[in-house]
């Protein structure tokens, strides 16, 4: 292995990454499943595949065997997840970029120039998430492009019927329906428009039944949705939409309507807004859903 790879350096130009997939991949179950994810991307995309695997040694500087045999060890590691990126796809360029150093310093590096970041999530909870689940979330949260965290172990499964793109609409969210539309198109499947309504709170006296005016915020919903979609609808003509306006806490409303789901397209924002602030909604989304989240900065 040359020096330019063990440093994280793809052997590939910038602008060629720019057009493909990056996976982060170190030869667990979970990895697998976001290597099976990003295969198919790559399929559907006609885009290459960066197979990045990053490594740390806990032993000092003098101890030189110890930290070599670590390195030959991620070596195989990346090996391995390149060639069953090889074996596993048709036509697809597969890259291999091996960094000594922390996986989320380099995911969030690559997404500068990729197209896609691919990661899996183990889905724990507790201070187990907080330490196996870092990577998908700190990925998300800083890549500076489009990121799927895939949940689960072992092969992705391939069902007869798949489910809708389920995009999460807030308001301002052309990102988010951009990327939901292009993945139904790419994948033949249609995409539900959600939005998370708040119940207005009932006006009521002593003496009086609670009168609660459902049907306004229910309507303006509606029309938030229709409005975000109209272009999506007339630039995907064959994507069939159907609008989900839900009462309801925003990640209840966004668990719950994407099981089933092929995926769930949520929006990243540094802004204040009603799918904001990654670290209160996303990070718990990605451990409430069953599906592969997809985030997507603006």
């Amino acid at each position: 292995m040359d020096a330019d790879r063990q440093q994280g350096t793809s052997q590939e130009t910038g602008e060629e990454i720019g057009r493909g997939i990056v996976v982060g991949y170190d030869g667990s179950d979970y990895a697998m499943q976001a290597l099976d994810w990003a295969m198919d991307e790559a399929e559907f995309r006609r885009a290459p595949i960066t197979v990045c695997h990053a490594w740390q040694s806990p032993y000092a500087q003098g101890d030189e065997e110890a930290r070599k045999s670590l390195h030959h060890a991620a070596e195989h590691v990346l090996w391995h997840g390149a060639e069953c990126a090889r074996q596993c796809t048709s036509g697809v360029r597969v890259r291999e970029d091996l960094f000594e150093g922390p996986a989320t310093e380099r995911l969030v590096e690559l997404s500068d120039a990729a197209g896609l970041v691919v990661v899996g999530s183990r889905g724990l909870s507790g201070p187990a998430r907080r330490v196996m689940g870092s990577v998908a979330g700190h990925v998300a949260t800083h890549a500076r492009c489009p990121v799927i965290v895939v949940r689960g172990v072992g092969s992705l499964p391939h069902p007869r019927h798949p489910g809708p793109i389920v995009a999460g609409v807030g308001g301002g969210d052309d990102h988010v329906l951009a990327f939901a539309y292009r993945e139904a198109a790419l994948r033949g499947l249609s995409v539900i428009a959600v939005h998370a309504m708040r119940h207005p709170a009932a006006a009521w006296s002593a003496g009086m039944a609670p009168m609660v005016m459902a049907d306004v915020p229910g309507r303006e919903a509606v029309e938030l949705l229709e409005a975000a979609v109209r272009p999506w609808r007339e630039r995907y003509p064959h994507v069939e939409t159907a609008l989900q306006p839900v009462g309801g806490p925003v990640l209840d409303v966004l668990a719950d309507t994407s099981s089933g789901a092929t995926m769930l397209v949520v929006g990243a924002t540094r802004q204040k807004s009603v799918l904001a602030r990654l670290g209160s909604v996303t990070r718990p989304l990605i451990d409430a859903v069953t599906c592969p989240v997809a985030v997507v900065h603006p």
